[in-house]
């Protein structure tokens, strides 16, 4: 769950998410759903951006961020970083300001103090993994989700993977 689309570190956390191949979900029988918290409008914009092509939905109202416990405002500063978190504090703000301002209209894709999270949910509706960001750079990382959810780990970073044999 987003903290909103504008958030330069959603932008970069969702960009790792597009790299997880669709067969590695299908392998598992598992769905990635990416939940923001603005209007439906935004979402087109936002994968196209993203290159995201897994399903993703919005809550205006923020029922589930509220169902969950995500909180308003920023936790504790003291976390550890996401490492699919590429800017800095500036320059990310930065372009998540000028991503609004050049939008087609001015607006923050949802509330900028809403926090977000990761869950695992299912079969059913019994919650397996939840975490719940206390700040912006407080997503957890994307290989712990996916191993927690049976899926195959994907390698994030440029570096070629060393295989020991």
């Amino acid at each position: 769950m987003l903290q909103n689309f504008l958030c330069y570190a959603c932008k970069e956390y969702v960009e790792d998410l597009a790299k997880v191949p669709k067969a590695f979900l299908q392998e598992a029988n598992v769905r990635l759903i990416v939940i923001g918290q603005s209007s439906y409008h935004h979402i087109k914009p936002f994968c196209s951006l993203t290159g995201y092509t897994h399903e993703m939905y919005v809550d205006p109202q923020r029922e589930i961020y509220k169902t969950l416990g995500m909180k308003r405002g920023e936790g504790n500063s003291v976390s550890v970083r996401s490492p699919h978190v590429k800017s800095n504090m500036f320059l990310g703000s930065f372009k998540s300001v000028w991503r609004a301002m050049t939008g087609p209209v001015f607006d923050f894709q949802g509330d900028p103090a809403q926090q977000g999270g990761a869950l695992i949910l299912g079969p059913g509706n019994e919650v397996h993994f939840l975490h719940l960001d206390k700040n912006r750079l407080d997503h957890v990382p994307i290989n712990t989700v996916l191993q927690l959810a049976g899926v195959k780990t994907v390698n994030f970073t440029n570096k070629p993977e060393i295989i020991d044999i």
